[in-house]
């Protein structure tokens, strides 16, 4: 679902950055107040935030195939990344490995960064979390050990399917606006819709499954499991060295199994003709969408930055670039999350500083 510029008028784009921005404002003095990055809480977050950002972009590389479409779907990852970090946390980790698939390996405008946070991250970390995740995981639906899996699985399945059709009908209400799409508001939605319906239910199944794995290893990593039986088969350290490995394994060996059919926002817009499918609403790869000064100019900075592009070498494919880039990429965004817990935490002890000087004074 990651938008390219050209999706975007400017004014669009900067409103969706505007947006975005406000709600990891908010993220940042949340955690400030909950604790987040307090010294124990922080301690305790640090290592699962990195270990759960890098599986997240990692997971994001492997586009699985929705039969008889022609489209493939990927992990969005925000309802996971908030059953274990909390929705600010969780948000404010999306915000890194969006940004880092953006600069580094130019998957998603730059432009459009800020709506691709919105889409991606905001429903699933905030929406998915307080509307689906939270109420069920907290009520008296199911009862027991088999009774918390259960929430989990329900939760996740909800939570994904609610927050993907959330997403997909932002990404057409943006382009929408722009000016962008040459079928009607509704002919874009009725593409749109299903196949993130089906895409939201992949990722259901596999948000559960990573959970289910942490509720059984160590349920306390979750966030509203509450009192339980279930002592965890692991210790904390073996559950993340576990999460670890799995990132080692999907970044640098299952994205080279990943289907070639376009996602489902580039499936809607350009169909899939080659595979033996519709062309939907058949734009023309190499040439459609919205040209802009502000696009030209961030398009030539990604440009610049993106030492990856297309998580694979400059000089051409090779099954080495995509290996090689799902590995850099998912340390680059645990490294990144690391350093963005440090600094909240810092940024928490100044202010108790300056408090507590203020309260010698008085």
């Amino acid at each position: 679902m990651h938008m390219a510029d050209a999706l975007l008028a400017p004014a669009v784009a900067a409103t969706m950055y505007a947006t975005s921005m406000t709600a990891a404002s908010v993220s940042v003095r949340r955690l400030s107040k909950e604790d987040g990055f307090g010294e124990d809480a922080g301690a305790k977050k640090l290592p699962t935030m990195a270990v759960m950002s890098a599986l997240v972009f990692a997971g994001q590389m492997v586009n699985y195939t929705i039969p008889g479409t022609g489209s493939s779907g990927h992990l969005c990852g925000g309802m996971l990344l908030t059953a274990l970090l909390g929705p600010y946390a969780g948000f404010l980790s999306m915000i890194v490995v969006l940004t880092i698939q953006c600069l580094f390996f130019a998957d998603g405008g730059l432009m459009a960064l800020g709506a691709n946070i919105w889409n991606m991250a905001f429903y699933g970390c905030f929406v998915g979390y307080f509307l689906i995740y939270r109420p069920i995981m907290r009520g008296k639906l199911f009862r027991g050990e088999k009774g918390g899996k259960a929430k989990i699985i329900l939760a996740s399945v909800l939570g994904c399917v609610l927050t993907l059709q959330l997403g997909s009908f932002s990404v057409v209400v943006e382009t929408s606006l722009s000016g962008v799409t040459d079928l009607p508001f509704q002919g874009f939605l009725a593409l749109m819709q299903p196949i993130h319906l089906a895409i939201g239910l992949v990722e259901g199944a596999v948000t559960a499954a990573v959970l289910c794995f942490v509720y059984e290893a160590r349920p306390e990593l979750l966030q509203d499991v509450g009192e339980t039986a279930n002592r965890g088969r692991f210790s904390g350290k073996a559950t993340l060295l576990v999460l670890a490995a799995t990132v080692v394994v999907i970044a640098g060996g299952f994205s080279l199994l990943a289907s070639q059919n376009p996602d489902g926002l580039e499936w809607s817009l350009f169909g899939n003709e080659d595979g033996g499918y519709a062309a939907n609403m058949g734009l023309d790869e190499e040439n459609y969408g919205i040209a802009s000064d502000t696009s030209k100019t961030l398009g030539a900075v990604q440009e610049k930055t993106a030492f990856l592009p297309d998580y694979s070498f400059r000089t051409g494919e090779s099954d080495l670039g995509t290996s090689v880039s799902g590995l850099a990429g998912s340390a680059m965004v645990a490294g990144c999350a690391v350093i963005v817990c440090l600094a909240g935490r810092v940024v928490r002890k100044k202010k108790e500083n300056e408090k507590n000087r203020k309260a010698f004074k008085l």
